[in-house]
């Protein structure tokens, strides 16, 4: 039981550390974020590139798409401009995907330190820098919480038996991280915890990448929740990021034992080869999209008016 209350705060830590790098970075750049999402726009080429960079720099795809819902409901976006930042959300989240799996032990607490001193100040800048550094601390703090806890959960018997269903199960894999990353709010949170079970040797790569897949799907919940109440466009954005991500796990799903098999040469340990995939999927399936944009566009239009 302790085991399992200690894992659940490193859930805590790792939510609360993106949270406050969000803040952040977005204290860093707000002014800019909603002049870009406007102007850079006007292709679904120029809307990916935006996405992904704005989400690259926020930490957030669920940010990036409660603010595109925002600027679609006062009419300042259309929904055809949003098909190619929420394409460019999709690359843009792999970013965290991949700084989680650096290795900064060592530099934790100096780390934390800097950050929680530069909070204390009174310039807006310093906080918000000593906010991103303080953040980092704990999700790094909060991946090294789930590697180490990986094992001893394993004697809980329901976690032992849920680890065997999702090694067993491509279909219940997908299910649980869309489940679980619908719960905590946090797409990166779920592959860092799939991470940790991997690092662990408790998880196997194929179930890895399953939840993976799982979690791009659990993820769109929050742009739902956004449009509840919005304008007609903005909820068809909102719509629009389910089915992209739908339609890419579906196609990959029957991908996945072939990118379990082509893992080890993409990296040496378990933890890295989930990012680079995460990569592969999400630039993929932007990039394929990319091209039937419009279309895919006016197919969310006669699905949902």
């Amino acid at each position: 039981m302790l085991y399992l209350l200690l894992f659940i705060l490193c859930i805590g830590l790792f939510i609360f550390g993106m949270t406050i790098v969000r803040i952040g970075m977005f204290n860093l750049s707000a002014d800019k974020l909603k002049t870009w999402l406007r102007k850079l726009t006007s292709t679904p080429l120029k809307g990916m590139l935006t996405g992904t960079f704005i989400t690259a720099l926020v930490q957030s795809s669920s940010t990036v798409m409660v603010l595109t819902i925002g600027l679609i409901s006062a009419k300042i976006m259309t929904f055809p401009q949003s098909i190619g930042i929420i394409l460019g959300t999709n690359i843009g989240t792999t970013f965290k995907t991949e700084l989680i799996t650096f290795n900064l032990d060592h530099a934790l607490i100096p780390l934390a330190v800097t950050g929680a001193v530069l909070i204390l100040l009174k310039n807006r800048t310093a906080r918000s820098i000593g906010m991103l550094i303080f953040g980092i601390a704990s999700v790094f703090t909060a991946m090294k919480g789930f590697e180490s806890l990986s094992g001893p959960l394993t004697n809980v018997p329901f976690i032992h038996k849920s680890l065997l269903s999702l090694n067993g199960s491509i279909f219940f894999s997908v299910a649980a991280g869309a489940i679980l990353t619908s719960i905590i709010q946090s797409s990166t949170a779920m592959t860092g915890i799939a991470m940790g079970f991997l690092t662990g040797g408790i998880l196997n790569l194929e179930a890895g990448i399953a939840v993976m897949l799982g979690a791009n799907i659990g993820t769109c919940i929050t742009a739902l929740a956004a449009a509840i109440g919005s304008g007609e466009e903005a909820k068809l954005a909102a719509f629009a990021h389910v089915w992209l991500n739908v339609f890419g796990v579906l196609a990959f799903i029957p991908l996945i034992t072939w990118l379990a098999n082509i893992a080890p040469a993409l990296a040496s340990s378990k933890d890295v080869q989930l990012a680079h995939i995460s990569v592969i999927f999400n630039v993929a399936t932007s990039i394929i999209m990319l091209p039937f944009a419009n279309k895919f566009g006016y197919f969310i239009m006669r699905l949902h008016k």
